[in-house]
């Protein structure tokens, strides 16, 4: 086999250099203190039986797609399973995606057009930066939930531009996947129908986590008619994979003619937009789940004051807890450290955050125990103080 160009080696040994290398992990029976389950649908064997029985049900024996959607891979369950979406999340329509990343890339690269202007959290997920890249209209990023330089940034492009901006966008995440922080939802949705802008929200790290049925924080907060579009992402507290961009009628249409990631790709399989569908009626039937989570997400945030931590974490009310702890080398090694005593808590290194932000990342789970929270947080005390 040929060995990497040299500058690609230069760069993997500067990676290693800064501590910085990427390796898959191996699977480990620690308590989960990473992944991002947060509801443990993904190890639901209930989920997994009914969504078997659905398909045997329905005389549904197929293991693939067998083309694009647009081609044959339109099989019959995918239009139940997105009503059955838009209902729960009181949107107009859904459209279904074979991922998150899918989706953001989607969107961000074909509805922003060349003389628009989209307008994007400095911390939003890398697949939005990635779609926006892709993206005929100028971008420019605002500093992380401020509002007010939003303002400023929108106000300059009005004065400045020449011709003016046809449409702004603006993005940001319900919950944000590195700090677990939300913005203010409603001031931003004041902001946006002030200067008449496109609000999208990227509500990935939200479902299964807030409302009463897990809906998410837009629905939650009553605002899903004031938003263009939001994004929901099943792999996260669904426990599947997938996702779907919700909004109106003619948004799909427009995604379904010029969505490349949506047009030129293999379709789910039957069994994949089923699990899909009965983990969504299982959300919406299924609230000792989600009420555990919360009395868990509450615990954590009573225990990390009592103990002196809460300085060193980020403020959240989501499942997403993180303590900063700067420099690539310490947070991998008290990371190794509470690996070693039986949690499995991953260490989130720069790149993918800034250099100094550096931090361990504690993702909450219905089936923690109060027990495991506490133990977790006194082992972090320990090995940092």
């Amino acid at each position: 086999m040929k060995k990497l160009p040299k500058l690609l080696t230069q760069k993997m040994q500067l990676r290693e250099q800064n501590n910085a290398l990427r390796k898959l992990p191996v699977s480990n029976n620690l308590i989960d203190f990473a992944s991002n389950d947060y509801l443990g649908f993904a190890n639901s064997e209930e989920i997994f039986n009914q969504t078997h029985d659905y398909l045997l049900e329905n005389n549904i024996k197929i293991n693939g797609a067998t083309g694009s959607r647009l081609i044959s891979g339109n099989h019959n369950l995918y239009q139940k399973t997105e009503d059955f979406i838009a209902n729960f999340h009181q949107s107009e329509t859904a459209l279904i995606f074979n991922s998150g990343y899918d989706a953001n890339l989607g969107f961000f690269s074909s509805v922003p057009q060349r003389n628009d202007i989209i307008l994007y959290d400095e911390l939003c997920h890398a697949s939005i930066r990635d779609g926006i890249q892709m993206s005929n209209a100028k971008s420019y990023k605002f500093q992380h939930n401020d509002f007010n330089h939003l303002e400023k940034v929108i106000i300059s492009q009005l004065e400045t531009r020449n011709p003016i901006p046809e449409t702004f966008y603006v993005v940001t995440e319900s919950v944000f996947s590195m700090d677990g922080d939300s913005p203010n939802l409603e001031e931003l949705v004041y902001l946006c129908e002030k200067y008449n802008c496109y609000l999208v929200i990227d509500e990935a790290h939200a479902l299964g986590v807030f409302g009463d049925l897990g809906e998410g924080l837009i629905q939650y907060q009553g605002l899903q008619d004031k938003v263009f579009a939001r994004i929901m992402t099943f792999g996260k507290g669904l426990g599947c994979h997938g996702a779907a961009i919700l909004g109106s009628q003619e948004l799909k249409s427009y995604l379904v003619n010029f969505a490349r990631s949506f047009i030129y790709t293999t379709g789910l399989s039957p069994h994949s937009v089923a699990t899909i569908l009965i983990a969504y009626q299982y959300l919406k039937s299924e609230k000792e789940a989600i009420q555990k989570l919360k009395n868990n997400i509450q615990f954590l945030n009573q225990e990390k004051l009592q103990m002196g931590l809460k300085p060193m974490f980020v403020y959240s009310k989501s499942a997403i807890q993180c303590a900063i702890i700067p420099g690539n080398e310490k947070v991998k090694s008290i990371a190794s450290q509470l690996q070693e005593n039986g949690f499995d808590v991953k260490a989130i290194l720069s790149p993918t955050v800034p250099e100094g932000q550096e931090r361990l990342r504690f993702c909450l789970h219905s089936y923690n125990s109060e027990k495991e929270i506490s133990k977790v947080l006194q082992l972090l005390s320990t090995f940092v103080f």
